[in-house]
């Protein structure tokens, strides 16, 4: 006598182990495409249009970013403050952070007295590690 609905059937179909592509391949493109978009917004850092010029690339290691944007807003990394804010608080923000080197970014269209009183601030802080940062110039072959 055969039974139906047991775990033993008689006319059974056979096991197929495949795997579904399709799935497998819209969970990846819906991941790269949530990557591409929430990447240039894990980007932090000031918005600035540096100058050009024939410079090396900065050093990975632990740096601190002081940034004067078009408007002559002055930011520590990513923090907004006035100038007399900057010369209060940069020593402090500069030994917290284990006294690393100090680069200044200026967007080409800020105001040059701005940029010498932020590396006057910071020479009179005592940091003698201070570097300015422009944006490599583009050769062209000849």
């Amino acid at each position: 006598m055969a039974r139906y609905g047991g775990l033993y059937e008689e006319r059974s179909l056979p096991l197929t182990a495949d795997i579904n592509l399709i799935n497998l391949v819209d969970v990846a493109f819906t991941l790269l495409v949530i990557f591409m978009i929430t990447a240039p917004i894990l980007q932090g850092g000031v918005e600035v249009q540096v100058p050009r010029a024939e410079v090396a690339p900065l050093p990975a290691a632990e740096v601190i970013v002081v940034s004067i944007d078009r408007d002559d807003a002055i930011y520590i990394d990513d923090a907004q403050v006035t100038y007399e804010e900057f010369r209060a608080a940069i020593r402090d923000v500069w030994t917290q952070k284990g006294t690393p080197p100090v680069y200044v970014q200026g967007d080409e269209g800020a105001n040059y007295g701005i940029v010498l009183r932020v590396i006057a601030a910071l020479k009179a802080a005592e940091i003698e590690a201070v570097g300015l940062v422009a944006e490599p110039e583009v050769r062209r072959r000849r």
